[in-house]
């Protein structure tokens, strides 16, 4: 990945250093996007395959689902104006016994108060990310930097190790996704209404293009639920198919 054309430093919770070519991005009208893999000093970190393979399949999801929004996916490997590739760098475990304390007490003291308390403001995971969105001729048209840790306030406890890698995943999907649909840097928080094949996606329904099925359909209402009590995500999260060429 080429890091000549990114902007400095910015943001304070989220950070990140982003290039946009909007001219570039004009007319493209079909996308791939290439499975994310692990650095190797990331995936030393965590322990087993399939708990990366959910952190990866979170992220590649939400950009499809996003993506669809505009564009046209397509399978990787297929002929595409724009292809996205996505490498984890670096991730911090979360501390899955402190996760499962937080968890009993913030829904022990649910029962009596309007909300849970914050989880304890230690063990917290947290996640970096790099991607690029190249064009069929290799030149560069999107790229992001991105940095992430998870906060006792809104990042929901989950007793796994990429429990809050998991949720973060989600949330660098939907930040580098916002980046390409609008040919601008995200800005924040986004307060636009999904699209009707978003909401459709989030409860696990079929995707808008099938190629979005390589990464797994949304655990939906189960998901919702398991997140809420802190289940791990290998609980409800369903495998990504098979797809024929």
């Amino acid at each position: 990945m080429s890091y000549n054309q990114l902007s400095p430093s910015k943001g304070k919770f989220t950070k990140s250093r982003t290039f946009i070519d909007a001219q570039g991005l004009a007319t493209v009208k079909t996308v791939a996007i290439l499975p994310t893999t692990f650095s190797h000093a990331a995936a030393s970190r965590i322990k087993t395959s399939q708990d990366r393979s959910l952190v990866t399949n979170a992220l590649d999801r939400a950009v499809c689902i996003a993506l669809s929004d505009k564009y046209r996916l397509v399978a990787a490997g297929q002929p595409a104006d724009l292809t996205v590739r996505t490498v984890v760098t670096d991730i911090v475990p979360t501390h899955k016994t402190l996760a499962g304390v937080s968890t009993a007490v913030s829904l022990g003291t649910s029962i009596v108060l309007p909300v849970g308390i914050p989880r304890l403001p230690t063990g917290l995971g947290g996640l970096a990310v790099e991607a690029e969105a190249v064009d069929s001729t290799g030149a560069q048209r999107a790229a992001v930097v991105w940095s992430k840790g998870a906060n006792s306030i809104t990042t929901k406890p989950r007793v796994s190790q990429v429990g809050d890698a998991y949720s973060l995943a989600t949330d660098f999907g939907k930040d580098f996704s916002q980046m390409l649909v609008s040919g601008k840097e995200a800005k924040g928080l986004d307060f636009s209404f999904p699209s009707a094949q978003r909401m459709k996606s989030a409860f696990g329904r079929k995707p808008k293009y099938a190629a979005c099925d390589a990464f797994g359909r949304s655990p939906g209402l189960a998901g919702m639920v398991a997140e809420q009590v802190g289940a791990p995500p290998q609980w409800t999260e369903k495998q990504p198919k098979t797809l024929t060429q």
